[in-house]
């Protein structure tokens, strides 16, 4: 009898499915432990010990913690993309279009405080691991695009402040809703124990969407010409 050929190519089947689950596992795990302590404080064991995974996968997948690391910070801002693309403010009146925009990167930011540790975390080693992903063009925030589009509609038809910068925007956009959750703590001692609350956390969005609407807003004539 002729031997049966091997098969050639990746696995599939239940074999492809514990891979992307393994390589998952690993992914989220990894995200914990690296957004409580940093590149530097996170360990490889403590990771396999969360993931229930042996060293050897781990290397095996991601080469070592720094590819890991990429990794985490690669599908932290791909999640952010993803969502981004879900925006749909086509139709939308361009001052409530773009106060839709900041809803949204507001309410990611909410949702998501690992996101806001990582990004915390490599700022503070300037960037260095994420400028090795090929990855980051890929990632890359659409909402610049969007906001460009609305801003530029609002100028045509009178309704939004002429000469406003998309990326200055997104921006302020980001920094409003990501500074006093990653400043919370400190802030909070400082200050008030209630910028911790859930009903400060409102107060200030609904702070933040009507100062970003009225710096939206059209210029009146008379506030703009020579005297």
């Amino acid at each position: 009898m002729r031997a049966a050929k091997k098969r050639i190519g990746p696995p599939s089947g239940p074999r492809q499915l514990n891979i992307a689950e393994t390589r998952d596992k690993i992914l989220r795990a990894a995200i914990v432990q690296f957004a409580k302590n940093g590149f530097s404080g996170a360990r490889i064991e403590s990771i396999c010990k969360d993931a229930d995974v042996n060293a050897r996968m781990v290397y095996h997948y991601y080469v070592d913690k720094a590819g890991l690391y990429v990794a985490v910070l690669e599908h932290v801002l791909g999640e952010l993309r993803t969502e981004e693309l879900k925006l749909d403010v086509s139709a939308a009146e361009p001052i409530d279009g773009l106060l839709t925009m900041f809803d949204f990167i507001f309410g990611h930011f909410a949702k998501h405080p690992e996101l806001i540790r990582l990004l915390s975390a490599e700022n503070l080693l300037e960037g260095s691991y994420l400028k090795t992903s090929m990855a980051t063009p890929a990632v890359a925030s659409p909402v610049v695009e969007h906001i460009d589009t609305l801003l530029r509609r609002g100028e045509e038809q009178g309704a939004v402040r002429v000469g406003i910068d998309a990326l200055h925007l997104y921006v302020v956009m980001v920094a409003l809703s990501y500074f006093h959750k990653s400043n919370a703590y400190t802030l909070a001692t400082i200050w008030n124990d209630a910028l911790l609350t859930r009903d400060w956390q409102n107060d200030h969005r609904a702070f933040a969407r009507s100062m970003l609407a009225t710096f939206l807003a059209p210029v009146p004539a008379s506030q703009t010409a020579c005297p």
